[in-house]
């Protein structure tokens, strides 16, 4: 072969190659979601029941109203959090956007119960759940995802969103024809992450991933 055809050959070579890259999907970099809320759980040791009508009375930001609901509203500014305190010693804290802030939000709970002259200590915080949103950029066929995609349930004419129950890692999608999603059941934020990249690569593998709303046959319903 003479030189040129050979050097012509090798250039078209190169040319398939970098085109084949091009057109190589990065799930890594393409991933958009952010974390929304985080809920935990709080145990302290008590030597009797906690009376939460002297923690009312001491701190006037609490709600407290034991006819319509048996545990106290405590909310923390910095950083934002409403915790529910029960006369058990048992708390739920919710609102919080990171699970780093859950040793904060504790500690200014149990010096707020504390300056109420009521003894607690040693609380235990348990991640129990983190809630995130996200976007995979590209419309999503509802129908084909619940036929293709395994533990998945869709019932447009009860909900506009295809329910997805993730084996692996465990979590729950609610995934929109939009491409929004919403992600719940994981405990720490790389449960989240791992859980959002495994979404985005099924959709596209499976075939679901759509380029525009027209080839859809549902859409997303928007409630006021």
């Amino acid at each position: 072969m003479p030189e040129k055809e050979f050097d012509d050959e090798l250039d078209e070579r190169d040319e398939e190659e970098e085109e084949g890259k091009e057109g190589e999907y990065d799930y890594e970099t393409d991933l958009d979601y952010k974390i929304e809320n985080v809920v935990a759980t709080v145990v302290v040791e008590i030597t009797e029941k906690i009376d939460l009508n002297i923690i009312a009375r001491r701190h006037a930001e609490v709600e407290y109203n034991p006819e319509r609901f048996p545990g106290l509203v405590m909310r923390i500014e910095k950083p934002r959090a409403t915790i529910l305190i029960f006369s058990t010693g048992k708390m739920v804290v919710t609102g919080l956007r990171h699970a780093s802030e859950a040793d904060r939000v504790v500690d200014k709970v149990v010096k707020n119960i504390k300056k109420a002259g009521i003894k607690v200590s040693n609380p235990e915080i348990t991640i129990q759940n983190i809630v995130a949103s996200g976007d995979l950029h590209t419309n999503i066929d509802l129908n084909m995802a619940a036929i293709v995609m395994e533990y998945a349930m869709y019932e447009p004419e009860v909900f506009p969103g295809l329910i997805y129950r993730m084996q692996e890692p465990k979590t729950v999608f609610l995934i929109f024809s939009t491409g929004r999603i919403v992600c719940t059941g994981a405990k720490r934020k790389e449960i989240v992450r791992e859980a959002v990249l495994n979404l985005n690569k099924q959709v596209r593998e499976l075939g679901v991933a759509k380029k525009d709303m027209a080839d859809s046959d549902y859409q997303d319903i928007t409630f006021i």
